[in-house]
């Protein structure tokens, strides 16, 4: 019992421990880029040293021996194995299908930021179902992107990544290692060189907008996985918001239970 409760003890120290280390990686970001974080840091946030290329290496917080994390069931074809701690997962041409995996992500727990993406707001994000909370947004990161994504890296659990982000082949190889050695989620949204796993989204269509009247309420994807690993090569078809129906669909059929509608006459 005394393990049991050590062992609990423990955890949630660690847990407290990483969302400090996050507001802290957030606060140094917003430092360096000028942006402003959704939600303050909490004064109790311990100091942590900036990020440079050339420090000693620290102890993972997260390591590739946890469990993956876990996507949404439509996308399970693709990515049966979830999104691989410590490893990198392209997904190109679809800012919808990038924030539902962070949705998912941050409802199951997940720390998330965006880097180099200043064509995606808060709204996108919060209607997509993106807990606020545990999402950092730095939109424009400038020549500090590499030590930006860095401190990120140290302190959440998925990092999106876009092509505002100026960052060269060098630093995407460093930052590919370290995510391996945080065990976080690295996600980018443009072609990455050596990324284990790209989602690339082949054909889209809206729905909801008439002739000059409503507006987009669903969007149907093509989403094709290649790379390496288990699935490569398969396609699935998605609607998302994930659950919505499109307008030219029918309606399920009613399914009718045998003794329904019958009455007793006579």
């Amino acid at each position: 019992m005394t393990a049991v409760v050590e062992a609990r003890e423990g955890a949630a120290q660690a847990r407290a421990e990483r969302a400090a280390l996050a507001w802290e990686a957030l606060a140094r970001a917003e430092l360096r880029t000028g942006a402003r974080s959704v939600r303050a840091v909490p004064a109790a946030a311990p100091s942590v040293a900036p990020v440079t290329d050339d420090e000693p290496a620290r102890p993972a917080l997260l390591t590739t021996e946890r469990p993956p994390m876990a996507v949404p069931p439509a996308l399970a074809p693709l990515l049966s194995e979830g999104l691989r701690r410590g490893g990198t997962t392209v997904v190109a041409g679809s800012t919808s299908l990038v924030l539902t995996l962070l949705a998912h992500a941050c409802a199951h727990g997940a720390w998330a930021a965006v880097v180099g993406r200043p064509d995606l707001g808060v709204l996108a994000a919060a209607q997509a179902g993106v807990d606020l909370e545990r999402l950092a947004m730095v939109p424009s990161p400038g020549a500090d992107a590499p030590a930006v994504m860095a401190a990120l890296l140290d302190g959440l659990d998925v990092v999106v990544v876009g092509p505002g982000a100026r960052l060269t082949d060098a630093d995407r190889r460093r930052l590919a290692a370290r995510a391996r050695d945080r065990g976080s989620v690295l996600l980018p949204t443009y072609a990455w060189p050596g990324a284990g796993t790209t989602l690339v989204v082949e054909a889209g269509r809206w729905s909801g907008a008439g002739t000059g009247d409503g507006w987009l309420r669903a969007h149907r994807l093509r989403v094709v996985r290649t790379g390496r690993g288990v699935g490569a090569g398969r396609t699935v078809d998605l609607v998302l918001p994930l659950g919505a129906r499109l307008p030219d669909e029918p309606a399920a059929p009613a399914v009718e239970t045998p003794g329904e509608g019958l009455r007793l006459v006579g």
